[in-house]
């Protein structure tokens, strides 16, 4: 008999591993409380003693949601997933790092792996990334995605497109419409994000490799390494970017200096873009990105070697490079993000929320004139490291763990 189990929701919790895989499709983790300002959530020393820039740029107080809300399992059968997006009809396409496609029902049930995408290579960090769907899908059917690509030279990150069947069992017609070159024999810092903008075109991540030799190269104009790129459907830059028209400078680049971007998402109400990226040990950003500017990876950081030494010079401000909005010291390894533009849980509106994989838990963000003002930790008591998270065509929120679990967050049942 299928039982289900409730847990109250704290604003911090354990690390600990998750004790119980086997928990069934009707677990339900549920919260009250009253918002008001509270301490820090993040309890633990830093990993430094480096000062914040301005005040309120990491551990801003604590916040506690006043609305009953509940993280339901629709599902424990997914395998290592990485990216989430909305269906038109309400129903959600996931990817697998592996390579596979699925399609996920609004009650869980999943579909067989979607056949035809193109090998990923998906050693490391590695695999099939990123998705999001056509504007236009209801006519079109067109799908976008990001994988690390095996190249005769190592492999990168790369964008492709193909169109869903109509029987939902296979892409056709996948084609590569970007690579972020040069390519690389290694295993790490893939970013991997895909967002539409409001004119139709695509904003995709990319990481800066990792290793010293190509950490550089985020500071670099001629590689795709380190960057936001912004490109159309067909992989080209879009008119107008930045560097357009300049001499040693890709002209997709939109914004550089990036560590590793694991979140891209735009503000309802303003259509700012917004990213996170992972820092070393500590300094993980959250930045309003900017057309043509310089966020700072590796030559300006708060966050060490993860063997204790300084980055470089081991300075934090530069003139010339963007200050995160926000840091968290020690890491949270942010991951998939989005706003909450909905109307059920007034107040979440235009509240940002944040996947978070070392942190394991759901990271919601509080964010007024372009600062961040109060930070709650959600499903802390799930012990899931929260790869994607995403909203529904229904209003509520819908996230993915490497554990592979699929959970529905919305207003508890009464």
């Amino acid at each position: 008999m299928v039982t289900a189990a409730t847990l109250a929701l704290a604003s911090c919790g354990s690390n600990s591993s998750d004790s119980s895989q086997a928990a069934n499709n009707d677990t339900t983790a549920t919260a009250t409380a009253t918002e008001t300002t509270l301490a820090a959530v993040e309890t633990k020393e830093p990993n430094t003693s480096y000062q914040p820039s301005f005040a309120g740029q990491t551990r801003i107080a604590g916040i506690k949601s006043t609305t009953a809300y509940e993280g339901k399992v629709l599902s424990s059968d997914l395998k290592n997933p990485w990216g989430i997006t909305s269906l038109p009809d309400g129903r959600l396409l996931i990817t697998q790092k592996s390579g596979a496609m699925r399609i996920a029902s609004a009650t869980g049930e999943l579909s067989d792996s979607i056949s035809g995408i193109p090998r990923v290579d998906a050693q490391g960090q590695g695999g099939l990334l990123g998705v999001r769907v056509d504007p236009n899908f209801a006519q079109n059917r067109m799908v976008y995605w990001v994988f690390a690509e095996p190249r005769p030279d190592g492999n990168l990150t790369a964008v492709a497109k193909g169109k869903l069947s109509a029987d939902e069992k296979k892409i056709e017609g996948a084609k590569v419409i970007y690579r972020a070159t040069p390519a690389y024999k290694g295993k790490l810092h893939y970013g991997g994000r895909i967002v539409f903008d409001k004119d139709g075109n695509l904003f995709v991540s990319t990481g800066e490799r990792s290793d010293t030799v190509t950490r550089p190269q985020a500071q670099h104009l001629n590689s795709g390494l380190g960057k936001v790129v912004r490109i159309t459907k067909e992989g080209k830059p879009v008119a107008g970017n930045p560097f357009e028209g300049k001499s040693e400078a890709r002209p997709e680049l939109y914004s550089y200096g990036h560590r590793n971007v694991q979140g891209l998402a735009f503000h309802p109400q303003t259509g700012d873009l917004w990213e996170n990226e992972f820092g070393p040990r500590g300094g993980d950003e959250l930045n309003r990105i900017e057309a043509g500017k310089n966020y700072g990876w590796p030559t300006i950081t708060y966050g060490i070697e993860y063997a204790g030494g300084k980055v470089g010079e081991g300075i934090q401000q530069k003139d010339g490079m963007e200050q995160p909005v926000y840091y968290w010291d020690p890491s949270i390894s942010p991951s998939g993000m989005t706003f909450y533009s909905g109307d059920a849980i007034p107040e979440w509106k235009n509240n940002l929320f944040i996947g978070s994989l070392s942190g394991m838990h759901i990271a919601r963000l509080v964010i007024e004139n372009n600062k961040v003002v109060g930070e709650e930790r959600l499903l802390v008591e799930e012990n899931q490291r929260f790869r994607d998270v995403t909203q529904g065509t229904d209003g509520a929120l819908y996230a993915i763990t490497d554990q592979g679990r699929l959970y529905r967050i919305f207003t508890k049942v009464q």
